[in-house]
């Protein structure tokens, strides 16, 4: 099914501040090559900022330069990035 209106930020501290919601969502951290990281959360301008300030290791030294998000409810949240991770299948994601 893939993302739905993928638009794509730099992957910077500054960047995720300015365009990344504090809302429920999906969001993907990747390379021009390479899905690296998609995930879920209820606030994702804050997972992102943890995921920045080096709490996988994988994904920080993945080289990512970008993300993406897209508007998710909480209650289809998990559905969601289940079938994103099944069809990227992102490098850092178990």
């Amino acid at each position: 099914m893939g993302w739905k209106h993928l638009r794509s930020f730099a992957y910077t501290p500054a960047s995720v501040r300015q365009n990344a919601p504090a809302a429920s969502g999906v969001y993907g951290i990747y390379t021009r090559y390479t899905w690296i990281y998609i995930g879920e959360s209820h606030d994702i301008q804050a997972r992102l900022l943890q995921h920045l300030n080096g709490d996988s290791p994988c994904i920080q030294s993945s080289g990512a330069t970008m993300f993406s998000f897209e508007l998710v409810p909480a209650l289809v949240v998990a559905a969601r990035h289940a079938a994103l991770v099944q069809e990227y299948r992102p490098l850092c994601n178990p």
